[in-house]
């Protein structure tokens, strides 16, 4: 909805009746205060609804500031500390300027962005000199997401507070050639995996992190609540851009947000009202959307819009003409005029009406050019951030409404194409130096100098004590050296590895293992099981008992189902986090969780158990910010594979997931077929993470097919071979074919394997394949390091493995042959790939392994072509009596 119409002056049939009404109000709250007023207001819209009126409130307030001049608070040290603040954010632009601008000079193809911080550094710089809190030896420290497109301005404050070396700002976005000469490169954008102890969260894909920012702040009250981390009034800061809120995960999670009350969660949208190609809404007003999308969500909206210098403005419009002329203006028209001169705004704004003309009369052309908006004005930004930080029972949303590029001037404030500025002429750059008073010559300035006032000026020892009084340097990552003591395996998995034959799930496995590790007296209270509104269909109910479904409020209500020993249990200090449907909502919890070692300093384990189809498919770029975070934890793809989800069809079979986790470097992933694979796999991700405080997370795959589950085989090397991707299953000494298969398609080719030997005096080896990508890795690493290293080469884990003989292999798994084929390079005999590709079916698993060539009969078949070679007469009787069809189309073609 654009404010545009929605304060449109309606015709007063009786003025003088208006006039008592709104007297009466006033006298209200002059003689009882403003909430006997809301009250009154809020009797009166019931009683309308009552009535039959049909009448609601406007959705929208007024095009201006929600906080009134007469309750500012004063600002922190006078005008003398504010001057000085103004200042230091003009240093800061310039030194974000030059940084993008000289990299530009030099490679100009480097990019970068300029104007986005330019109409953010009033609202970062408020922040950091005095709301933005670090982490020191006695407060945890609050959380920030920065705006990425604002990277630069960040970068140039650290400059300012010795935290980075001019020679970082040369590295500006050249990372690769920084290491050259040992020094420090600076990520395009918030990365904490290529800047680990900088940057705390990556942004930079769009959306990211706004929804992670509200999981965040809702992971820190659950540790509250569970007595893990102390309540210390820790703040989550947002910092976004306001084309950014277009993303759907911008604003996924804002009812979660309100109906927990994390008034400890903070939102700043950087409204400049453009995105990269031009407004963000022309037609309308972006800030009165986003208030009616954060206020009818249960956030506290506060409106900044417009600097001091208007406060004489709006006191002068006693008719309300300066307001309405506001909310007539569309954001389409208010960029214009932020691209044009004080003239031009005279005559095409305030020269709408008589009134607004008048409003106008005492200022001079050049004073209204001067018109600052609300978000570069830092009294009015102290104003808004303190109502923020203050405010109880909801989270907080200010809209703060600025120029995008601005001081850039007519090279780019407020123009289309200021989102891609990043080369300015020397007459644009010393315009920027005359304007904002810089201390720098033309000659610095033309050669894009970098600018630090001297270490005993006014500027630097305010901004130092301002910092130094906040706790420090900020943005810092602290990843700690805290480790958790991982229990035996026997304690959680003895049932797994002395299975003898008992039938189950190795989902059902998995749950088992982690109901047992959540009752540690250790390591369980860190535990952090994660759904999605699934925990019935995974076998979790038992834990809704065991350790609770965490809520801020406690059970309100009696369940339904209270008498069942599986009842529906939520408690304040519940740990399991059952998100409801959203994915992208559990994967956020998740990485607040996987996380906590560097946010928190208390490392967490967290398992999320999802349907895999709706994991890397779905919520993909969320894991890669995971991985961009140095996440620690469990993603557990339940009901995985193509063909385990019998009845099912498209949307839930999973064919590909492996495919996609194979490309994110610090995801270890596997595909194990039974519960003691399971349970090695576990255990070691849980050591390599909590033990060994590796920066890698594991991607483990389950099913839902229940099958006997064999004990562990007491052979040496098998945990290795687990662990490395691949072991021996039925060794043949005289196999005439090997069998390689992963997860569930294991026991099929196990019964391959019998059929081969039994009807065709086949003899086939079976090798369990735990992961495909973990032995595709191996063999990339080795062969680069024999390129390397030529006197030292070595043979791939899987040559090592199969090079006893020269027989054929088939490779078998529930995934696309994309996966299998990553290991074709180090097979060292003829290999022949089975897989999943196509769209998924609705059937039985029978039939799906059938139409897709996956089952036992067709890795039977496949063998008997590589044994029998061209011997067309065979193969037709052979697959007779296998009973396949050899007329069925290709699974990809239907």
């Amino acid at each position: 909805m654009s404010s545009a119409s929605g304060f449109a002056k309606d015709i007063d049939i009786d003025a003088q009746e208006t006039q008592e009404w709104l007297q009466a109000l006033q006298g209200v709250l002059q003689e009882v205060g403003p909430d006997r007023a809301r009250f009154l207001l809020s009797r009166l819209s019931a009683a309308a609804q009552q009535w039959g009126i049909n009448w609601r409130d406007a959705r929208n307030t007024p095009y201006i500031n929600t906080i009134r001049p007469e309750q500012e608070p004063p600002f922190p040290g006078g005008s003398d500390a504010q001057a000085i603040e103004e200042h230091l954010a003009t240093v800061m632009r310039w030194n974000a300027l030059a940084m993008v601008v000289r990299a530009n000079r030099a490679y100009g193809e480097l990019g970068g962005h300029i104007a986005s911080y330019a109409s953010a550094a009033d609202l970062f710089e408020v922040g950091f000199n005095h709301f933005f809190r670090a982490r020191d030896a006695q407060f945890a420290g609050d959380l920030v997401y920065f705006q990425p497109h604002s990277a630069p301005g960040i970068y140039a404050r650290a400059f300012l507070e010795g935290a980075l070396s001019e020679d970082d700002l040369s590295f500006y976005r050249r990372e690769i050639e920084a290491k050259k000469h040992g020094k420090q490169g600076l990520s395009s954008y918030p990365h904490p995996w290529l800047m680990p102890n900088f940057w705390q969260f990556p942004t930079g894909s769009m959306g990211i992190g706004p929804i992670n920012a509200i999981y965040q702040a809702r992971f820190l009250r659950y540790m509250e609540h569970r007595g893990l981390l102390q309540d210390q009034g820790r703040k989550v800061w947002g910092v976004f851009g306001d084309g950014e809120m277009d993303e759907p995960e911008s604003l996924a999670a804002l009812s979660l947000a309100s109906r927990e009350k994390l008034d400890n969660l903070i939102f700043v949208v950087n409204c400049n009202l453009q995105r990269l190609d031009g407004p963000v809404r022309g037609n309308g007003h972006i800030v009165d959307e986003l208030e009616t999308l954060f206020a009818g969500a249960g956030w506290n909206v506060i409106k900044l819009l417009w600097g001091s210098d208007w406060d004489g403005l709006f006191a002068r419009d006693q008719d309300g003409e300066l307001i309405d002329a506001l909310n007539r203006t569309v954001d389409g028209q208010l960029q214009t005029f932020a691209a044009n001169d004080g003239a031009f705004n005279r005559e095409h704004f305030f020269g709408q009406t008589a009134g607004t003309r008048k409003i106008a009369e005492t200022l001079t052309d050049e004073e209204i050019n001067r018109l600052r908006r609300g978000g570069h004005d830092m009294k009015k930004i102290h104003s808004a951030y303190h109502a923020a930080a203050n405010h109880r029972g909801q989270p907080t949303v200010i809209l703060a409404q600025t120029k995008k590029g601005y001081g850039m001037g007519a090279a780019g404030e407020g123009k289309m194409t200021t989102h891609q500025q990043k080369k300015l002429d020397e007459e644009v750059l010393i315009a920027f130096r005359n304007r904002f008073k810089l201390p720098i010559s033309d000659e610095q300035c033309k050669n894009l100098a970098f600018y630090k006032p001297a270490v005993d000026s006014a500027e630097m020892k305010h901004l130092l004590a301002r910092r130094a009084a906040l706790g420090g340097h900020m943005p810092r990552r602290v990843a700690g050296d805290a480790r958790r003591n991982v229990p035996a395996i026997e304690t959680h998995a003895k049932f797994a590895l002395d299975a003898e034959g008992k039938e189950m799930s190795s989902t059902m496995a998995l749950v088992r293992m982690l109901s047992s590790m959540l009752k540690d007296a250790d390591l369980g209270k860190y535990v952090v099981p994660i759904v999605a509104d699934e925990a019935r269909t995974f076998g979790m109910a038992n834990l809704f008992r065991q350790v609770g479904i965490y809520s801020s409020q406690g059970q309100l209500y009696e369940p339904e189902d209270i008498g069942s020993i599986l009842s529906y249990r939520e408690a304040k200090d519940g740990q399991i986090l059952e998100e409801g449907i959203t994915e992208a909502g559990a994967i956020s919890s998740w990485t607040a969780a996987a996380t906590s070692y560097s946010v928190h300093g208390l490392p967490m384990l967290p398992f999320y158990i999802y349907y895999s189809m709706f994991g890397f498919q779905r919520i993909g770029d969320l894991i890669w910010a995971a991985a961009d975070q140095r996440a620690r934890g469990f993603l557990i793809g339940a009901t995985s594979g193509r063909t385990t989800l019998g009845g099912e069809g498209l949307q839930h079979q999973d064919g590909s997931s492996h495919v996609m986790a194979a490309g994110i470097p610090n995801c270890v992933s596997y595909d194990p077929a039974y519960a003691y694979e399971m349970a090695v796999i576990v255990d070691e991700g849980m050591r390599r993470m909590l033990e060994r405080n590796e920066d890698v997370f594991y991607y483990v795959t389950v099913t839902n097919e229940n099958e006997a589950q064999p004990s562990m085989p007491q052979d040496a090397g098998i945990r290795d071979g687990i662990l490395r991707g691949m072991y021996c299953l039925e060794a043949k000494a005289d196999a005439q074919v090997r069998l390689l298969a992963a997860g569930p398609m294991l026991k099929e080719a196990t019964s391959a394997a019998r059929m081969l030997q039994e009807q065709f005096n086949v003899t086939a080896e079976v090798w369990s394949v735990t992961s495909f990508t973990e032995l595709s890795r191996d063999g990339i690493a080795v062969e680069r390091q024999n390129r390397l290293t030529p006197a030292a080469r070595e043979l791939p884990y899987v040559t090592r493995q199969l090079q006893s003989g020269a027989a054929p292999v088939i490779a078998v798994s529930d995934y696309v042959r994309a996966l299998s084929e990553g290991i074709r390079a180090y097979v060292p005999a003829r290999y022949v790939t089975l897989g999943t590709d196509g769209f998924g079916r609705s059937d039985t698993r029978a039939n799906l392994r059938d139409f897709f060539e996956v089952d036992a009969r067709w890795i039977a078949y496949t063998a008997l072509t590589e044994v029998f070679g061209d011997d067309a007469a065979a193969l037709k009787a052979a697959a007779e009596k296998l009973q396949i069809d050899l007329t069925k189309p290709l699974s990809t073609s239907v």
